[in-house]
């Protein structure tokens, strides 16, 4: 009896120490489920970046970044604006009269991309394309192959016509809505020497019916911008350094900057995985954090927008930081977390960014996950952009699935028990730094960049690379329609072993080869599928 008594006295701590464990577990899973499911919602409509969607998802990060008793480090409270470029916009200076109707810009009639910034004007015949004089072209009279780029098309003979010596060019009867043209205005593309617009099937009529046509057309822009919003808090120790996490919360919206897998589905791309799973990891550890014994450095929590477009948001924050970016101790951010699966495991990049790395992970991750590691601090998400400040990073991934980018990435797919592993990973690793001086920051593998520090790319193949993929060569895991790839025959699990002269032996490789072309160039693509290599021509 004495000896149960004693026992029953060493297991008690245990057991309330472990039903603790079990409530605060229960708690966070809880949380995790509310915050993906409000910013996974129909309400927030996919939350595109400068959006209505955008904003309310960002008053939902700073309630809960004030309820866990942060301390606001925006601009104005929590929140952060800046300003994302969004190509052309047509100036109110563009005009296209028709005999004697003025027609409306945006609607029935549209300025391309490639158009000079000018005017022109002249008497045309419906059917004659002389010199000195506007031209018209039936888009109907077009032999348009089945995955012609029909921009590109339009260029091409908007191009030629201006050798003949046409003034401007107009193309009417195309199949497009001006919608779809619209969307072209943020294709980046030089300009021609002349003047170009597509008209709508209202003004395209006129154009047929009508043998003697007086034309007078101006085409001006301007530069397209719209305003990102960054979320920030604080937990102040007053410490000389501070640990920054991060995670982007903007998603696609209905695939208007035509970043969606699912091309023709306009629908809400819900991003429950990508990325409302890893802003609630933020808002989860935040409040983990506040509450918590580990008071050695600060900590910077941001959700960043504007990532789908091109790293905007945490780009501009590194400039713009309210905490001084040289008290960084290091950064860590979670971008799709949401779908922890036995096979593909959990991918750690950046693992080079510091010599302490690859032991604390060792120290940290049970051998019972499965890991993959990448070393770069170049990679697909925000940790780019302060790699590229010379602090070290690390990125957490789960990896990719079937509803990446498309509108099927719902909250009902989230692995919570999962993702609260991933969490408890992050919040042990940060304590296990607690007890070490400010981390030293290494280089990985350099790779030319522009003057702003990253990779300039004007084309894409339209491939999604398979981040976890460990082999030589980048494995394409999913494909666009009507992109280069696409049209060149590349399906997915094929694994890009050349692009071009260049030999791509892994993400790095691919990206730097893809930043050397340009729209128009033609190149070769080889391929690995399965047991065959195969060479495609394409053309960006």
């Amino acid at each position: 009896m004495k000896h149960t008594t004693w026992l029953l006295a060493l297991l008690l701590p245990f057991t309330h120490e472990l039903n603790a464990q079990k409530k605060a577990d229960r708690k966070t899973l809880g949380n995790l489920q509310a915050h993906i499911t409000f910013l996974a919602s129909d309400k927030l409509e996919g939350r595109r970046t400068g959006t209505p969607g955008e904003q309310l998802a960002a008053e939902y990060i700073s309630t809960q970044m004030k309820l866990a008793g942060l301390t606001p480090k925006g601009d104005s409270g929590y929140l952060q604006t800046f300003p994302v470029s969004e190509g052309k916009l047509i100036a109110t200076a563009s005009h296209l009269t028709v005999n004697k109707t003025t027609l409306t810009p945006g609607e029935q009639f549209i300025p391309l991309p490639f158009s000079a910034q000018k005017s022109a004007k002249g008497d045309v015949l419906r059917d004659v394309n002389e010199p000195e004089n506007i031209w018209l072209f039936n888009v109907k009279d077009f032999e348009m192959q089945p995955h012609a780029d029909p921009l590109e098309i339009y260029r091409q003979n908007a191009r030629e016509a201006a050798k003949a010596g046409a003034t401007g060019v107009i193309f009417y009867n195309g199949d497009e809505t001006p919608k779809e043209i619209q969307k072209w205005l943020s294709v980046a593309v030089d300009p021609l020497t002349i003047p170009v617009m597509w008209v709508n099937s209202e003004t395209s009529k006129l154009l047929s019916e009508t043998e003697d046509l007086r034309i007078n057309m101006q085409v001006s822009f301007t530069a397209g911008r719209r305003t990102g919003t960054n979320v920030v808090g604080y937990i102040d120790n007053k410490a000389a350094s501070t640990i920054v996490i991060g995670a982007h919360f903007d998603h696609l919206g209905h695939g208007e900057d035509q970043n969606s897998l699912a091309p023709n589905d306009k629908t809400i791309h819900h991003g429950a995985d990508d990325n409302a799973s890893g802003t609630a990891a933020l808002l989860e550890l935040a409040r983990l954090l506040k509450t918590s014994h580990l008071q050695k450095y600060n900590y910077l929590f941001v959700a960043f927008s504007g990532e789908e477009l091109g790293l905007f948001g945490s780009k501009y924050f590194t400039e713009h930081s309210s905490v001084a970016p040289g008290s960084f101790n290091y950064m860590i951010n979670m971008d799709m977390v949401g779908r922890l699966d036995p096979t593909r495991g959990l991918q750690v990049g950046g693992i080079g960014t510091s010599p302490v790395w690859p032991a604390l992970l060792q120290q940290t991750i049970p051998v019972d996950i499965h890991t993959t590691y990448d070393s770069s601090g170049i990679g697909p998400s925000d940790h780019t952009s302060f790699y590229l400040k010379n602090v070290p990073v690390l990125f957490f991934f789960t990896g990719t699935h079937s509803d990446y980018h498309k509108p099927s990435d719902e909250a009902a797919k989230i692995n919570y028990p999962g993702e609260l592993t991933v969490i408890k990973l992050v919040y042990t690793l940060v304590e296990k730094t607690n007890n070490m001086d400010k981390l030293v920051f290494t280089h990985t593998r350099d790779k030319q960049t522009t003057s702003t520090g990253s990779p300039r790319f004007t084309v894409t193949l339209g491939i999604m690379p398979d981040y976890t993929w460990q082999k030589a060569g980048v494995r394409v895991d999913g494909v666009t329609d009507n992109k280069p790839a696409s049209k060149a025959g590349i399906l997915a699990n094929d694994v890009i072993v050349e692009l071009g002269s260049y030999t791509i032996v892994n993400l790095e490789d691919y990206m730097q080869a893809l930043s050397t072309f340009k729209k128009g160039d033609k190149t070769t693509v080889k391929v690995r599928r399965e047991d065959s290599e195969k060479v495609f021509d394409v053309q960006f």
